[in-house]
């Protein structure tokens, strides 16, 4: 199996990277537009992630029908999704229908955005806003980023309000798609069995004629501090908790030693929270995650159990978190790190896998990172890596939300 990597920038500033694997039995391609909810204004909270239904509902050359039959007519796997700092577009093909998903997704980002498709569209966000609010777990977490990140866009609900969803007019998401659906801000990344130079002309027959704006990101640092906050709910029969506090950015080495840490401390079977919460019966559900973003980044920690058990849990919750810098087990940190490579590689044999890891790696680095440098970035953490990172980053400020009847 022969990996190459290839990079090529169109003269309007969008950039396509590729990882050309000769091996491969498919192929996977995905546009990486560098905008999220943290890139939004508060009015027009949950635009991004409207804008991206948005794009499914037909172009100036498709009709929506036409977009979805011509996926299935290629046989692809195909989806979206919005985040705090990225919407992308995808399709995993065979290799001689990629040229066939670059031009159609190419096209969909270039949408009609037609008034009547808008307003039937508000709906739908509506019932999926309506959907997250009877999860306890969507709405804990959608609180306990309100309270910890206060007025910063970091704060911002993904899908929005009710309120804002239905403010939102269809000219404020023109506006708002012209600024920061940018070629300079867009990345087409690939990944299986292609050509580069055909993938390069088919991305140029398609999107070398948008014009760039020279969007940019916001970078202001949150204001952070300690912080309580508690819901209730009369109607729920469980007790849900939840921690957000900071950790290493996307670009910051310390995030090999971070995705350890997290494993060790709570994954889902034989980490420190299992033992300590699930195993005994006290808690239903308990991990912790690291979160990894531009130029910040965040821990986040979550249980739920029976309401008379809340106390209990949320005290073993914070202490198995707090005491493990004096408590660091060698054992524990290489069963963790082996874990996580198998799960990377894993993931790493298949061209999807490897599009989203290039894509990413581009948006955040601006460099390519081959799947061996990643193993042995990981494979590099010590034990006094983890102990220095947890002296950087304390879980400390830390914002406590519950939820409970």
């Amino acid at each position: 199996m022969a990996l190459r990597f290839h990079k090529e920038t169109l003269p309007n500033g969008l950039t396509v990277v590729a990882e050309e694997n000769t091996g491969a039995h498919t192929a996977a391609v995905g546009f990486f537009v560098r905008t999220g909810a943290r890139d939004e204004e508060r009015p027009v909270m949950g635009v991004s992630h409207f804008l991206e239904h948005m794009m499914f509902k037909g172009t100036a050359q498709r009709t929506a029908d036409e977009v979805n039959r011509e996926f299935d007519a290629m046989g692809a796997s195909n989806n979206a999704y919005t985040s705090e700092e990225n919407t992308v577009y995808w399709a995993r093909v065979l290799p001689e229908k990629l040229p066939l998903a670059v031009d159609l997704i190419g096209d969909m980002l270039r949408p009609a955005l037609r008034d009547e498709d808008f307003d039937i569209e508000k709906n739908v966000i509506l019932e999926e806003i309506g959907m997250y609010e009877d999860r306890p777990q969507w709405r804990l977490h959608d609180s306990l980023c309100e309270v910890h990140f206060g007025d910063h866009p970091m704060s911002y609900r993904i899908l929005g309000t009710t309120d804002s969803i239905k403010a939102l007019c269809v000219d404020q998401m023109r506006d708002y798609f012209s600024e920061r659906y940018s070629p300079d801000n867009v990345t087409v990344a690939a990944a299986g069995k292609l050509d580069f130079g055909r993938l390069v002309e088919d991305v140029k027959q398609r999107c070398a004629a948008w014009a760039p704006t020279g969007t940019e990101r916001r970078y202001d640092p949150p204001s952070l501090e300690s912080r309580d906050h508690a819901l209730q709910d009369p109607k729920l029969s469980r007790h849900y908790v939840a921690m957000i506090c900071p950790g290493p950015t996307a670009q910051d080495p310390r995030r090999y030693a971070a995705a350890v840490l997290t494993d060790v401390l709570g994954a889902a079977d034989g980490s420190r929270l299992y033992w300590a919460l699930i195993d005994p019966g006290l808690a239903d559900e308990a991990d912790i995650s690291i979160n990894t973003q531009d130029r910040t980044g965040c821990y986040l920690a979550y249980a739920s159990c029976d309401p008379g058990r809340a106390q209990q849990v949320e005290q073993i919750l914070l202490e198995t978190l707090d005491g493990y810098a004096q408590r660091i087990d060698a054992g524990e940190i290489e069963r963790a790190k082996n874990k996580i490579a198998t799960d990377d590689t894993l993931a790493g044999e298949s061209p999807g896998g490897r599009m989203r890891a290039i894509g990413l790696q581009w948006t955040y680095l601006g460099r390519y990172v081959s799947l061996a440098e990643e193993i042995e970035q990981l494979m590099a953490v010590t034990v006094d890596d983890v102990r220095d990172l947890m002296t950087a980053y304390p879980f400390q400020p830390r914002t406590v939300a519950r939820l409970g009847p």
